[in-house]
C-alpha cells in the first residue's frame, strides 16, 4: 500500500513538474488566452498528450464513480465539458501537423494514433458510462431541458450508441482494433500523398518549353528553381500553383500532359508511398465495421446521422445532378474538339487539353483572360474583401494583431469584434505553400467555442488554411478566379465557427452534419464576383484602379461557363466515394479496377478526369468526409436557394435576410439542421436555382 501509494505521489510530482514546464500544459500568457506558439517545442507534444489523457481519463473516471444518481448536470454536462486540456493540446498540434509537419511530428502523430483511438473507444464503450447516459435520456421527457440541452443529450446517446456502447463485448473488443488501425491507415495515406507531392520536381531548362505560359507563373517557377539549387531552371510540382498554369497557357502540349499525371497519379507508383494498399485494407475495415453495427455497407452506416440519412437518398440525389451535368459536359467537349482539330488535326481531345482549350474558348467567347483579372484579385485586397462582406452582412469588424504567437511567420492574426467592441473570435490565417503543408485549403478550430459551468463565454479561435501562389520579388500574391472563390469559402468555414453562441462545445460552429457544414462556406462564394463586392476589394495591386466595368460584365457573362466540366469533374469524385462506400465484402480488391469499373458504369467521358482519384482521395480517406463528398452539391442546393432568399427580395445585402442567415450560423449544431434552414428560408431548398447557376 505504502509502495502504491508513493508511486502515486511520484506520478503527481512528475505531472507537476512537466505542467509547469510544458507551455502546452500551462494556462497561455499570449493575448486572448491563445496558444503559446513560440513557446512549443517538438518535445513538448508528446509529453503533453500523455498528461492531457490521463487527466481525460480521470475525468471520466470521475462521471463514472459519481457516487449520485445520474443526472444531465453531472453526466451529460461533465462528459461536453471533459477533456479540456487535451481540445488544448490536440488543437495546436494537428493544425501545426497539417500547416507545418515534418517528418518529427509525423512520427509523433503515429504514436498518438493508437493512444487517442485507444481513449476514444475507452470512453464510447465504457458500459458503465454509457449506463449513466442511457439513464439521463430515458428520462429526457421528465427533465424539463431546454432545446439546447435536449439535443446534446440527444446526440450524446446517439453516439455513444452508433459508435459502439450497445455491443456485446466481443464486438467491443473487435471494434477497438479496427478503430486503431483506421487510425493509423488515415495517418498513412495521408503522409503518403505529401511525400508524393514532394517527391516530384521537374526542372526545365529551356523556356521555349514554356511558350504561353504568363510572366508571373514563370517568375514563381524561376524562384521555385532557385530555393531547390537551380537557379539555372523552372520548377514544376504536383501542387495546384505550379502546374495548373502550365495546363491553362502552355502551348507546350506534352509538358501539361507530364504534369496532369503527375498529379493524378500520386499514391499510384507501387513504391513506399503507393497508398492501393491502404485502400483496400481501410475499405476492408469499414465494411466489417458497419456489419458490426448490422447495415450492409459503410454508407448506411455513415450517412444515419446526416441529413440525407443514407445511400439510396445520396444515390438519387446524384443521379438527379449528373444527367444534366454529363450531358453539359458532352457539348463542351465537342466545342473544345474544334478548337484542337485547329491545331491538331485528327487528334483526339485528352483531359490535359481541356484547360488549355477552355481557357482559349473562354477568351473567344467571352473575351475574357484570366491573367487579365489577377492583378486585381491581390491576396490581402481580396481578403479584406472578404472582411468587408461580413462587416455588411454581419457587422463583424477585423483588426490585425501584431506580434502575436505563431507557429511560421507567413501566418497573419486578427481580432474579431461587434461594432460594440464585443469579442467574437481570434481568427488565424495561413495562405501560402510550404513542403510541410497538406495540400488544399481548410479551415479548423484551435480552441472551439463554449460556455463553463461559471457562464463565461469562451470565443473561438479559428484558422483559415490554403495554399496560395507565394509573392516573388516582383509581383505580390495573385489570385485565380478558382483562389478566389477557395478563400470566400473557407472564409465562410469561419465565419461558422467564430459566430457560433452554444453553450456545448460539442453542438458549437461546425459541429453539424456533415451535409449541412459546407451550406455557409459555399453561401458566401455567391457573393465573390458580385459587382457590389468586387468594387470593394478589386483594385489593380499597381495602379490601384477598379477593376473595369467591362472586366465585372465579362466575369457574370462568363458565370455559367465550363460549368458541365466542373460539375462532373466533382460529381464523378462523389459517385466514387459512393460505390467506395456502397460495398458490402471484405475481400480483396484492384484499386484502379474498381475506379475503372466506377467511371465506366456512370458513363464518365474520357476528357475529364475525376476530381479526386483513389490513390490521393484525402477527403474520404483522412478527413472524415467518407460517404460524404456529395455533400458539397448537396449544401450547394442549399447555398444557391439560401442566396436566391436575397435577391428575391431586391438586395443582396437585405438586413433582414442577413440576420435570419447570421442566427443560423450562430446556432451551430443545436439544432436539427432540416429546421434551421427551413427557419431561415420558410421552406426546404428548391434545386431549380443551383441547376439554373449552373446553366443546365
Amino acid at each position: 500500500m505504502k509502495k502504491i501509494l508513493f508511486m502515486s505521489l511520484a506520478l503527481i510530482s512528475l505531472m507537476a513538474c512537466t505542467k509547469n514546464e510544458n507551455p502546452l500544459l500551462t494556462p497561455s500568457n499570449a493575448p486572448y488566452g491563445v496558444p503559446a506558439f513560440d513557446k512549443v517545442k517538438i518535445e513538448h507534444y508528446l509529453p503533453a498528450f500523455e498528461v492531457a489523457i490521463a487527466e481525460n481519463k480521470a475525468e471520466i473516471d470521475a462521471i463514472v464513480n459519481n457516487p449520485e444518481e445520474p443526472t444531465f448536470a453531472n453526466t451529460i454536462e461533465a462528459l461536453d465539458r471533459a477533456g479540456g486540456l487535451l481540445e488544448s493540446v490536440a488543437g495546436v498540434f494537428y493544425n501545426v501537423l497539417e500547416a507545418d509537419g515534418n517528418d518529427e511530428m509525423n512520427a509523433i502523430a503515429e504514436q498518438l494514433s493508437p493512444m487517442m483511438s485507444e481513449l476514444s473507444d475507452g470512453i464510447i464503450l465504457n458500459d458503465a458510462l454509457f449506463q449513466r447516459v442511457k439513464t439521463v435520456y430515458d428520462q429526457r421527457e421528465t427533465l424539463g431541458l431546454n432545446d439546447e440541452q435536449m439535443r446534446l443529450l440527444t446526440e450524446t446517446f446517439k453516439s455513444f450508441a452508433q459508435n459502439g456502447a450497445n455491443l456485446p463485448e466481443d464486438k467491443k473488443a473487435r471494434l477497438k482494433e479496427i478503430n486503431q488501425e483506421l487510425s493509423l491507415l488515415s495517418l498513412q495515406f495521408g503522409n503518403n500523398v505529401v511525400a508524393e507531392t514532394n517527391a516530384y520536381q521537374l526542372f526545365i531548362t529551356d523556356e521555349a518549353q514554356l511558350k504561353g505560359l504568363p510572366e508571373s507563373a514563370k517568375a514563381a517557377a524561376k524562384e521555385e528553381a532557385t530555393a531547390a539549387g537551380r537557379p539555372d531552371a523552372w520548377l514544376f510540382t504536383p501542387k495546384r500553383t505550379s502546374f495548373t498554369p502550365v495546363l491553362q497557357y502552355c502551348e507546350n502540349r506534352e509538358l501539361r500532359k507530364e504534369l496532369l499525371m503527375a498529379y493524378t497519379t500520386r499514391g499510384n507508383h507501387d513504391n513506399e508511398n503507393d497508398n492501393k494498399s491502404v485502400i483496400v485494407r481501410t475499405m476492408q475495415l469499414r465494411v466489417e465495421k458497419a456489419q458490426l453495427f448490422g447495415y450492409d455497407n459503410p454508407a448506411d452506416y455513415i450517412l444515419a446521422d446526416c441529413m440525407a440519412h443514407d445511400a439510396k437518398t445520396v444515390d438519387a440525389f446524384l443521379e438527379s445532378v449528373w444527367a444534366p451535368s454529363l450531358a453539359a459536359a458532352q457539348r463542351e467537349a465537342a466545342e473544345l474538339q474544334k478548337l484542337l482539330d485547329k491545331d491538331l488535326p485528327g487528334e483526339k481531345l485528352q483531359p490535359w487539353d481541356w484547360w488549355y482549350y477552355a481557357e482559349k474558348l473562354r477568351l473567344e467567347k467571352y473575351a475574357l483572360n484570366e491573367e487579365e483579372l489577377k492583378p486585381y484579385f491581390e491576396l490581402n485586397n481580396v481578403r479584406n474583401g472578404a472582411f468587408g462582406l461580413a462587416t455588411k452582412l454581419f457587422g463583424l469588424q477585423f483588426k490585425k494583431l501584431d506580434n502575436m504567437p505563431v507557429y511560421n511567420p507567413e501566418v497573419e492574426v486578427f481580432e474579431v469584434t461587434y461594432a460594440d467592441g464585443s469579442l467574437v473570435g481570434i481568427l488565424y490565417t495561413d495562405y501560402f505553400p510550404r513542403a510541410g503543408k497538406r495540400p488544399g485549403a481548410w479551415m479548423n478550430n484551435i480552441c472551439p467555442q463554449y460556455v463553463d459551468a461559471n457562464g463565461v463565454d469562451h470565443r473561438p479561435v479559428i484558422i483559415n488554411v490554403g495554399n496560395f501562389n507565394k509573392p516573388t520579388a516582383g509581383n505580390p500574391s495573385l489570385l485565380s478566379m478558382d483562389d478566389v472563390e477557395t478563400l470566400f469559402h473557407e472564409f465562410g468555414h469561419a465565419l461558422h465557427g467564430l459566430m457560433s453562441k452554444a453553450t456545448y462545445k460539442s453542438l458549437a460552429g461546425t459541429n453539424t452534419p456533415r451535409d449541412f457544414v459546407e451550406l455557409p462556406s459555399q453561401f458566401m462564394e455567391n457573393y465573390c464576383y458580385h459587382p457590389e463586392v468586387l468594387k470593394t476589394y478589386a483594385f489593380h495591386y499597381q495602379t490601384g484602379e477598379l477593376i473595369p466595368e467591362e472586366l465585372v460584365a465579362k466575369i457574370n457573362k462568363a458565370g455559367t461557363f465550363n460549368q458541365g466540366f466542373v460539375q462532373t469533374e466533382l460529381l464523378s469524385a462523389s459517385i466514387l466515394d459512393m460505390d467506395y462506400h456502397k460495398m458490402n465484402t471484405i475481400e480483396d480488391f484492384d484499386v484502379n479496377a474498381f475506379e475503372d469499373a466506377s467511371m465506366k458504369n456512370m458513363k464518365m467521358i474520357p476528357e475529364i478526369i475525376t476530381r479526386y482519384r483513389s490513390t490521393f482521395y484525402n477527403h474520404i480517406f483522412t478527413t472524415g468526409y467518407a460517404a460524404g463528398y456529395y455533400s458539397y452539391t448537396w449544401a450547394a442546393v442549399l447555398d444557391a436557394d439560401a442566396f436566391a432568399a436575397f435577391e428575391e427580395t431586391g438586395d443582396i445585402f437585405n438586413p433582414e435576410m442577413a440576420a435570419k442567415f447570421k442566427r443560423l450560423l450562430e446556432q451551430g449544431g443545436t439544432r436539427d439542421a432540416a429546421l434551421l434552414y427551413q427557419e431561415f428560408r420558410g421552406k426546404d431548398a428548391d434545386a431549380k436555382h443551383h441547376m439554373k447557376r449552373c446553366g443546365f
